[in-house]
């Protein structure tokens, strides 16, 4: 098997995909809006993955984030809410919030178990300060860095339920960045100390999974590597500090903070200390460039691999789905009641 999650190019897969994909066993796959059409459709796909690899627990991964990070949309699959939407309703109702927050994420679940994914890269544990980049924007859970780990944890908590592996991001954090990884590369130049409200979330949720790292250089900790090449950010800091003992992936390496191709990217990842590369656009010279440029997995991270996946299952409910959608409405119908109540008491005053 070799460390690496790759992207598809389409609706199927093509007959050289099937080659690679029998020949180097990735440990994974991820899907776009590239590769998504119906239901059928994608649960086809999915099968065939699966069946590339005779068994259930392949991890196919997708961003369902909700808001503007969503790779499967109406009007085939219900619409989902922004991190941002549960950050604001826990400023008047915060039980409601985490409630809300966790219903969601067992909707989310339940859609993707339906069409056979089984991993979904949320929930996003970035700290939002002042002049964080709109790339992470409302996607955040807010700027209190407690408030981020209770609703991460109902999300975390909610796609278990659905049967679904959660992947925290961006370690070590990613809301200092004021520019946008997929564009330019993000000097952090805050001291250790305020670092530490950024490391928090990750902190309180380093049972977690999966986490995936953000390209992102913190000049405190390695002036010189990027989070997703520095083998002192990933073994120190995410490992050690953190306490984080999950299965690591980076973020997509074909982000324009990176330097030199992607294969290369890829190698070096691994080489410090990720347990796997993630390659999402599903260029097929590229994808064999990387297999060629890749170790074996690891001992140690095929064990996290593993473990990562004992709690994914493809089991469906419609009903449980339709309950799940109706409670949320109804708990963002509540907690916008009561934050009208409040401004208006407020406003009385």
């Amino acid at each position: 098997m070799k460390p690496v999650i790759f992207g598809l190019s389409g609706l199927t897969l093509t007959d050289d995909e099937k080659r690679l994909f029998r020949d180097v066993e990735p440990a994974g796959y991820i899907l776009f809006k590239r590769n998504i059409e119906d239901r059928q459709q994608v649960r086809a796909l999915t099968d065939s993955l699966r069946a590339l690899h005779g068994h259930d627990k392949v991890p196919v991964l997708i961003d369902q984030e909700g808001g503007r990070v969503a790779r499967m949309r109406p009007p085939v699959w219900p619409d989902f809410p922004a991190g941002g939407a549960f950050d604001a309703l826990y400023d008047v109702a915060p039980i409601t919030a985490i409630e809300a927050a966790k219903s969601n994420a067992e909707a989310i679940a339940l859609t993707l178990a339906e069409v056979g994914i089984n991993v979904d890269c949320l929930p996003v544990l970035d700290v939002r300060v002042p002049d964080t980049h709109s790339a992470i924007g409302d996607r955040a859970l807010g700027s209190d860095p407690m408030r981020v780990a209770a609703l991460g944890k109902a999300i975390l908590d909610g796609l278990a339920a659905g049967g679904v592996i959660g992947v925290v991001k961006h370690m070590p954090g990613q809301g200092r960045s004021v520019v946008d990884t997929h564009h330019d590369l993000p000097h952090v130049h805050a001291s250790e100390e305020e670092l530490e409200q950024d490391l928090e979330p990750f902190r309180v949720l380093n049972k977690a999974p999966m986490g995936m790292t953000g390209h992102v250089v913190y000049d405190v900790w390695d002036s010189e590597h990027t989070a997703t090449m520095s083998p002192f950010v990933i073994e120190h800091i995410i490992r050690g500090k953190i306490g984080f003992d999950g299965l690591m992936m980076s973020d997509d390496l074909d982000m324009n903070a990176l330097t030199g191709d992607v294969p290369t990217r890829a190698a070096q990842c691994v080489a410090a200390g990720l347990d796997l590369a993630l390659n999402c656009w599903g260029r097929f010279d590229e994808m064999v460039a990387i297999a060629e440029k890749l170790p074996e997995i690891t001992g140690a991270a095929r064990a996290r691999l593993d473990k990562a996946m004992t709690g994914a299952s493809l089991d469906f409910d419609a009903d449980r789905l339709a309950h799940l959608l109706h409670k949320r409405s109804q708990l963002l119908a509540l907690a916008d009641t009561e934050a009208k109540l409040t401004h208006g008491a407020t406003g009385a005053a």
